[in-house]
């Protein structure tokens, strides 16, 4: 089954992609070199492999919502949906190249020559495979660098505004202490009934 998460970003990404090539078309012309320069950038970047499944998944979709419909017809129904998808996967070919005439536009060929020669390098091989892990460690680091932060300037700034007012003032809690209750305040001194 496609997860609709996918399908979204998948939708998403297609109307970006068609946007800029579309919407852009008249007012730059593409050459065939440019194309194929595209093309082994996009080979060696890898950035139209997220888009492979999606003609698969919508198939198993959709004949999971025939077959709902018409359970008594489920071997016809699967082997007419895998036919039609096998007749349409040649269109693949169609992103492919709405995707070139994409990066044609965003870049020279010599930039796309460039991005081909590091992409398929041992170096931007590595990168590739490794940045996911890298910038997930980033961000972790980045989160606990986020709440030392938060915390020093609650404290820091406590404390300079203490000399300012010359009263304490609480520092306002941290995650840790988002549950807790605040301290009840003092009670006012009682008065003394005025003497008659």
């Amino acid at each position: 089954m496609i997860k609709i998460a996918g399908l979204g970003r998948f939708a998403a990404a297609t109307i970006v992609l068609s946007g800029i090539a579309l919407g852009s078309a008249s007012a730059q012309e593409v050459s065939e070199e440019q194309i194929k320069a595209a093309r082994a950038a996009i080979n060696a970047l890898g950035v139209t492999n997220q888009f492979d499944n999606i003609l698969p998944n919508l198939s198993e979709q959709l004949k999971s919502t025939m077959i709902q419909a018409n359970p008594n017809f489920g071997d016809a129904i699967n082997s007419s949906v895998d036919a039609t998808a096998l007749a349409l996967a040649p269109r693949r070919a169609d992103l492919e190249r709405e995707a070139a005439v994409t990066y044609s536009k965003a870049f020279t060929t010599d930039e796309l020559n460039a991005i081909t020669a590091f992409f398929t390098s041992p170096t931007g091989k590595k990168f590739l495979q490794d940045n996911p892990v890298a910038l997930r460690e980033l961000y972790k680091a980045a989160d606990i660098w986020g709440q030392g932060i938060s915390r020093d300037l609650a404290n820091q700034s406590s404390d300079a505004l203490q000399k300012v007012v010359k009263a304490p003032i609480a520092p306002p809690p941290t995650d840790a202490t988002n549950n807790a209750q605040p301290a009840p305040a003092p009670a006012a001194p009682a008065q003394k009934p005025a003497k008659k």
